[in-house]
């Protein structure tokens, strides 16, 4: 049986506060991988809105108590009964009050609780997704720079950016592995765009290039296995959204050897 199999009944207990601290932290830490659990927990949210409403506390007032307690000690009426009901009366008006006024500090402490624990989970699932990015990044770039028939080429910096250099790693059956250095960042409404040149008049897009705070290049591209052997690669500035054909500043260029 598995965690959630476990776990997964748990919800409404634990938005109301009904877990032991075991139990309680048991679920908190299967809830920050669970979105299942999750997304109950956060269906709960209007149960909670609910008790946050619940009346103010119902103290008699000083006079009605006395009054009541008058009754009871001056009725001359055998009947045990009515006293007794009078005595409940009182009893419950002050009991329904301190009650009201224990469920609203617990929901209080829950409201807390749940935003806590949504936005643990929700950091969770990013985590999670990230995670899953960047192995699937690293694995692809890994087949790429082992595969049998890589190709490298060297992309030197032109006169817009001299201090610019790249390097791609080519295979034809697993992809394109590209990274730059020292790029200045691109004017507001522009970007890098990845140009492949084969034996074809035309340049093929490779894709557009995502710059990091200090000028780098890390990307992984897919290219078509009937693209023709690369006999240059060359980098240029274009419209954000990328051109079908090359019309800016070359920025990096390099011959295969």
């Amino acid at each position: 049986m598995g965690v959630h199999d476990q776990l997964g009944d748990q919800a409404a207990a634990y938005v109301l506060g009904a877990l032991t601290a075991a139990e309680n932290q048991a679920f908190e830490a299967h809830l920050a991988t669970c979105a299942n659990c999750a997304a109950e927990v956060r269906s709960w949210a209007p149960v909670v809105e609910a008790l946050a409403h619940l009346p103010s506390p119902a103290v008699p007032a000083a006079t009605i108590r006395a009054g009541l307690l008058a009754r009871v000690y001056t009725r001359r009426s055998p009947s045990y009964a009515n006293w007794l009901a009078m005595a409940a009366a009182v009893a419950l008006a002050v009991g329904l009050g301190t009650y009201a006024s224990q469920l609203r500090g617990q929901v209080t402490t829950l409201e807390a609780r749940l935003r806590e624990t949504t936005l643990r989970a929700d950091a969770g699932e990013r985590l999670v997704a990230e995670v899953r990015r960047t192995s699937f990044e690293l694995r692809s770039t890994v087949a790429v720079l082992a595969a049998p028939d890589l190709a490298r080429i060297d992309l030197a910096g032109q006169r817009v950016a001299p201090r610019a250099s790249a390097r791609a790693y080519w295979s034809r059956s697993r992809g394109l592995v590209f990274t730059a250095a020292n790029l200045p960042k691109p004017p507001p409404g522009r970007a890098y765009q990845l140009w492949v040149l084969t034996s074809q008049p035309s340049p093929i897009s490779a894709g557009m290039l995502i710059l990091d705070a200090d000028g780098r290049v890390n990307a992984t591209i897919a290219t078509p296995q009937d693209i023709p052997a690369p006999v240059a690669m060359a980098v240029t500035l274009e419209p954000e959204g990328g051109m079908p054909a090359p019309t800016g500043d070359k920025y990096l260029v390099g011959l295969a050897h």
